[in-house]
């Protein structure tokens, strides 16, 4: 069960990685910069850059059954 909420969580890391580096305009990340914009301002993509990395590596651990 602990592979499939990696792999889970590894695909969502990997869209949000995605969209931060391409600036989607997808709604769901839209929402997500407008309510980080405001902490983040301009730098708000890359932040969801490295979100989404450090979401994969969480999800790569679980996945392998470490946690």
């Amino acid at each position: 069960m602990s592979y499939l909420w990696g792999m889970m969580m590894i695909l969502i890391g990997l869209f949000v990685t995605i969209s931060g580096t391409i600036k989607s305009d997808f709604i769901v990340y839209r929402m997500f910069v407008a309510r980080s914009k405001i902490m983040w301002g301009d730098h708000v993509h890359r932040f969801y850059q490295v979100v989404g990395i450090v979401i994969m590596i969480f999800g790569a651990v679980i996945a392998l059954g470490y946690v």
